[in-house]
């Protein structure tokens, strides 16, 4: 069958990637993709946001799955558009999104089914945020409501840290994504990443991940979209993950069905291991970015004939997913400024020496200018990486991300850091 992947980033690259080995996949198409994508896939020029435009072009081309990578989209509603001609779509409808596109829609589910998570209060104005931060002891945590491309959240350490934070959330910084906030307990804890394919009705886990989301070593700097990640996360051990696939997920998906808002996709869940538990952070409607390049990494199966079953409501007659026992590890290249205002159009050479060392490059923020590949982003390059432990997967990457020529880039030289430490003492 034919298959169109929507997105630009290094998520889909490693979705076309995965996508363009499987047995169902005749013809991949994406939009607008990038250069790493275009090596698997044809791009066409359709804008996520024109439905008509993307539903012709499914009839004209005979599209059998749509895999819409990003939350823009999904939050917009284009796989309702998709499935309202017939066609297959991986990825929730408008509703179903809201579980990433309000924060205060998920907060108030947990509430409503008993969800573990934090305390919180949904405030509108900044005069009630103010008034709100009362009932919260410091540490706390300040949430634009809505998308905010991973740069509306702030762990105030100080109440005028938190005082700002509201201030600016209700600014009009984030635009829309700022017309509410929502102000949260601090959870003491290690964060990780957990994973669920779900038609509406089976669930089934698709591995853990651990991000890092500080730009600087040592976990400092402003929060970014993510710069790097390793894939599984030993922290979230069997135990623990059965604790959240339980407590959480299944809920999570139970409760959305009953409310009319049936869940079809994959549940990226942000967990915090509490002294007293798992509990959820957030909801993502779609894979992390850069936890799907790992896990595409160590995924051993068919992904097309899983999205296509997930978006068929046949999840449950497919076998368990299978992943490599390896772990996969991968390195953000970000362009100067980021995740400020990036310093794009710099020159990226080096990636095939990169890739001789044995290790993956997918392409995120990347350009072609007259025939040379450049930055065209914030965040450029996921260099990934395969090792029996991870220390030895982030030997690895390093070792090719030193064969990247990008003057005008950076990376964190630690990802995995907490990992490496906890198998040196073992």
């Amino acid at each position: 069958m034919n298959i169109l992947l929507v997105g630009s980033g290094g998520r889909e690259h490693a979705l076309a990637w995965k996508l363009a080995q499987s047995r169902l996949c005749t013809k991949l198409f994406a939009c607008p993709g990038n250069p790493g994508v275009a090596e698997h896939a044809e791009l066409v020029a359709l804008d996520p946001a024109d439905h008509a435009a993307v539903l012709a072009f499914c009839e004209s081309e005979q599209i059998g799955l749509v895999v819409v990578g990003p939350e823009g989209p999904l939050v917009d509603g284009l796989a309702d558009s998709l499935r309202s001609v017939g066609v297959a779509v991986f990825g929730p409808g408008k509703a179903a999104a809201q579980l990433e596109g309000s924060k205060a829609f998920t907060k108030e589910l947990c509430a409503r089914h008993n969800i573990p998570t934090a305390a919180f209060k949904r405030v509108a104005s900044l005069d009630a945020a103010l008034a709100a931060l009362n009932g919260f002891p410091i540490p706390v945590v300040i949430k634009a409501d809505g998308l905010a491309a991973g740069k509306g959240v702030t762990v105030a350490m100080t109440r005028t840290e938190a005082e700002e934070a509201v201030r600016e959330i209700f600014s009009g910084r984030f635009g829309a994504a700022g017309a509410e906030a929502v102000i949260e307990e601090f959870l003491e804890g290690e964060e990780a990443s957990f994973f669920a394919i779900t038609d509406g009705h089976t669930v089934v886990p698709f591995g853990s991940a651990q991000d890092h989301k500080r730009v600087g070593d040592g976990d400092t700097g402003p929060n970014t979209g993510g710069m790097g990640a390793y894939s599984p996360a030993p922290v979230l051990t069997p135990l623990l993950e059965g604790e959240a696939l339980e407590r959480i997920v299944v809920p999570t998906v139970r409760a959305m069905a009953e409310e009319g808002m049936p869940y079809s996709g994959v549940l990226y869940a942000g967990l915090m291991l509490t002294p007293t538990g798992v509990q959820l952070i957030e909801y993502n409607c779609r894979f992390g970015d850069p936890e799907c390049q790992v896990l595409m990494q160590r995924y051993d199966g068919d992904l097309a004939e899983l999205m296509l079953a997930t978006a068929e409501n046949r999840l449950g007659t497919l076998p368990a997913p299978r992943f490599s026992d390896q772990t996969a590890l991968t390195v953000v290249m970000a362009a100067e400024g980021y995740p400020g205002t990036p310093r794009t159009g710099g020159a990226i050479g080096g990636i095939a020496a990169a890739e001789a060392e044995g290790a993956k490059v997918f392409h995120a923020g990347t350009a072609l200018r007259e025939g040379r590949l450049v930055a065209g982003g914030g965040r450029v390059l996921n260099v990934t990486a395969l090792g029996d432990s991870v220390s030895e997967a982030q030997k690895l990457a390093y070792a090719a991300v030193n064969k990247i020529d990008f003057p005008e880039g950076f990376c964190r030289h630690d990802i995995g850091w907490r990992e490496v430490e906890r198998e040196a003492m073992s």
